[in-house]
């Protein structure tokens, strides 16, 4: 048969385009009952200080329906943290919905209010009395673990929450005192806020009759917030909730998670018997929800004198903020797993810390942890090229894990099962022109710029977020219509969905409906994260649509008077191969006397192993020396994401994930005063986002080598631009102040002003 023409493999144009572009779309803020009350969230201004709060004249003033303090909501559970150690478990303090008496960071939440109105609800705000009494704060995972540094809680003496080993530690040691040469460097990867379009917001309505609360919430998975909110929070029958996710403007980690603002919009919704509704402003989003990367890390190499890596040694710090949000433990141990990349490194150790500051929490955001391993791997491998006076794709060609290797278990215990990591450096330098590149620094360097040229390669581990049920039916009307509870929050899901059932059916993507994001429609769901949603939901859509493609032939088979054996599905409709007799899914579907349980296809499926996504990120960069501004001027991606299910959505994904990474490496960090622990950059007037011209024209290809774990083949692309960028654009930029001025580190973002100093204090230091 041939390519089916909106199959898997064609670039489908997005089905979803056509509704978000007219403006058809459906956010949460778009829910707007008539009758809804609003609220709002009093935050703390200080980084640390014990506090009283009186709310009574507040409450009667006109309009405010109801106040929530720490003590209305003392019989609710606490925020969970869904992450510990199996051989070293810990345990977390407490992350209360309202702070009582003592806040942690800026932006703590000490109070929440509704009212009529806004306005109403916003003159309350300021009615309400709080007395602060400072107290020592303490920012940066360096500053924390000092002796004598403020103690954020008092259970976790030095703030450390944990500090365990990954890896042989004796066996690293005899491996670097045998080495021929060492290569060493510490590095910031530095904190960041995600800055989705679409603010965190919540709609609750309560039926008093059944006791049910219904919550509408941009989130990335609908049934995950209400076993947290609703089981653990509330701690009310699951049954008693229904969640709603409708169209979600952005998520990249960030907006999984479960959130105070969803728990105490329900104790105001249930109170008050009426509909409430909470939106963030921008505000809200850079002090109250999780941030993230925020890791220190110090790293060596052990080397060969014909640059084959011996060894590796790392000393992890990541930093929790003031409270354990869902996942933050857990990002920088996994992310610690993938710190070998993809080089062949049998002896390993990594110390990992875990540290508590007066900042907010800080949790999973794109890439989770990965981005961090790839950023310090990468920048090391640099550094080791530089040690030994060789190139960069030298040293890389000589410690890659061979194809021939695989399947190959890491010394931090990943199996990968496929790949070729040199061929996609190789294309990648060919596509680059890098054999040209001193041609081109030769002609900047007339002009008076400073040309550079930095790769790096990338692995990741994807789809392990367990198993993920897909239920296909055939609707009255010949259409299909697949539930499942995964969430998209701007990937294509639908698009993505339709094209895995048109493989199988032959149906257009507007014959295909994908409902996602409601607990009363769909049992169970794991949402969206870790680039899980087609390596494990892709999976379950495939296997549920090829049963019911099953169902549906033995119902023809009796239509049409033969053996099911003899029939083939295309365009909706079930042919006797070879002829032109045939019965169309509409005329099925209303065939009397049917089970409506043949209508219907589901499967279910998890991952027995990860899949491991990979590439190389090549960038070629212009300093101005002058200014220190960097100008991004190529930018090659070739990938390895085992098979590409629509090349139009992928090259979205990688360009979005490559320019947060770029972001990250030129202009985005939350900086905190080491002072009193203020949020600096608490505005876009302060914190910096690039804008298209930061960004290059990006020369993407793939690479692809199916996997072997998963039965599309797929290995996951969400996160991977996000993951690869980061060390190709610095060590783009160390390569150009190296070559230039013996520069050797800058750490990110490599603003204008840093490049500027660096440059400055090397002049300064040889004109003496």
């Amino acid at each position: 048969m041939a390519p089916i023409k909106f199959g898997v493999g064609q670039s489908v144009l997005r089905k979803e385009d056509d509704a978000l572009i007219r403006g058809k779309g459906r956010y949460t803020d778009d829910v707007a009952p008539i009758a809804a009350m609003h609220a709002l969230v009093l935050r703390s201004p200080h980084a640390h200080a014990k506090f009283t709060i009186d709310v009574g004249k507040a409450r009667g003033l006109p309009g405010v329906g109801v106040i929530l303090t720490a003590a209305d909501v003392s019989d609710l559970g606490g925020l969970p943290c869904l992450f510990n150690l199996e051989v070293n478990p810990f345990t977390g303090p407490p992350y209360p919905i309202l702070a009582k008496d003592e806040v942690r960071h800026v932006g703590d939440a000490v109070a929440f209010v509704v009212a009529d109105t806004i306005d109403q609800a916003r003159d309350a705000i300021e009615a309400i009395e709080v007395k602060w009494t400072p107290l020592p704060a303490v920012v940066g995972v360096a500053n924390a673990v000092k002796k004598g540094a403020p103690q954020v809680w008092a259970e976790h003496p030095g703030n450390v929450l944990f500090d365990v080993p990954i890896g042989d530690k004796k066996a690293v040691d005899e491996a670097f005192a045998k080495a021929h040469a060492i290569a060493e460097i510490t590095v910031v990867n530095p904190r960041v806020i995600t800055n989705f379009m679409e603010t965190r917001a919540a709609v609750c309505e309560y039926d008093a009759k059944r006791d049910h609360l219904t919550l509408t919430v941009g989130s990335q998975g609908s049934h995950r917030l209400r076993e947290i909110i609703g089981g653990m929070v509330l701690k009310i029958p699951l049954e008693k909730m229904r969640v709603i996710c409708p169209d979600v403007g952005g998520g990249f980690g960030t907006k999984l998670f479960p959130y105070r603002e969803y728990a105490l919009i329900a104790v105001a919704a249930r109170k008050l018997r009426k509909t409430v509704k909470w939106t963030a402003d921008r505000a809200d989003h850079f002090m109250g929800d999780a941030q993230g990367r925020d890791n220190v890390t110090t790293a060596r190499m052990a080397l060969a004198e014909d640059g084959k890596f011996l060894a590796m040694d790392v000393d992890l710090m990541g930093d929790m903020g003031a409270y354990l949000s869902t996942f933050g433990p857990y990002i920088p141990h996994g992310g610690a797993g993938m710190l070998p990349g993809l080089y062949d490194i049998q002896t390993f150790h990594c110390r990992v810390r875990t540290v508590f500051t007066n900042t907010v929490p800080v949790d999973a955001y794109r890439g989770a942890g990965r981005p961090e391993a790839a950023y310090v791997v990468e920048r090391l491998v640099d550094a080791a090229a530089r040690k030994l006076a060789m190139t960069p794709d030298a040293i890389r060609r000589k410690n890659f894990i061979a194809p021939r290797a695989m399947p190959y278990k890491t010394a931090t215990g990943k199996i990968y099962d496929s790949g070729d990591f040199t061929a996609h450096m190789k294309r990648a330098m060919e596509i680059a022109e890098w054999k040209e590149f001193p041609k081109r620094a030769k002609a900047a360097k007339k002009e008076g710029l400073v040309r550079g040229i930095g790769l790096a390669t990338y692995v990741e581990v994807c789809g392990t977020m367990g198993e993920e049920t897909a239920n296909v039916k055939l609707d009255p009307n010949g259409d299909v219509t697949v539930l499942i509870g995964t969430q998209s929050s701007g990937q294509g899901h639908q698009t993505a969905y339709a094209q895995i059932v048109a493989d199988q059916f032959g149906l257009p993507p507007e014959r295909v409906h994908v409902l996602q994001g409601d607990t009363d429609l769909i049992a169970t769901g794991l949402g969206t994260g870790g680039s899980a949603s087609i390596p494990t939901g892709g999976v379950s859509v495939q296997r549920a649509t090829s049963e019911l493609g099953k169902k549906l032939k033995e119902i023809a088979a009796e239509a049409l008077e033969t053996s099911s054996s003899d029939l083939e599905i295309n365009e909706g409709i079930v042919r006797i191969a070879g002829t032109d007799r045939s019965v169309s899914f509409a005329d099925l579907a209303k065939r009397p006397g049917v089970d409506p349980s043949k209508l219907n296809g589901s499967a279910t499926f998890a991952a027995a192993d990860g899949t491991y996504p990979n590439g190389t990120h090549l960038a070629e960069v212009e300093i101005d020396p002058a200014t220190g501004i960097i100008k991004i001027i190529n930018y090659v991606i070739v990938d390895d994401f085992g098979v590409t299910l629509n090349p139009l959505l992928l090259a979205g994904q990688v360009h979005g994930g490559a320019m947060q990474g770029i972001g990250q490496a030129l202009m985005e960090q939350a900086v905190y005063s080491p002072i009193d622990g203020q949020l600096v950059t608490g505005t876009f007037m302060d914190y910096a986002l690039p804008r298209a011209a930061d960004g290059p024209s990006f020369v993407f290809e793939t690479h692809n080598v199916p996997c072997k774990t998963n039965p599309l083949g797929v290995k996951g692309a969400g996160e991977a631009g996000a993951i690869g960028s980061c060390p190709a654009v610095v060590n783009a930029i160390i390569e150009g102040l190296w070559r230039e001025y013996k520069i050797d580190h800058i750490d990110m973002p490599a603003t204008a002003e840093r490049v500027w100093i660096a440059i400055r204090e090397h002049q300064r230091r040889h004109s003496l």
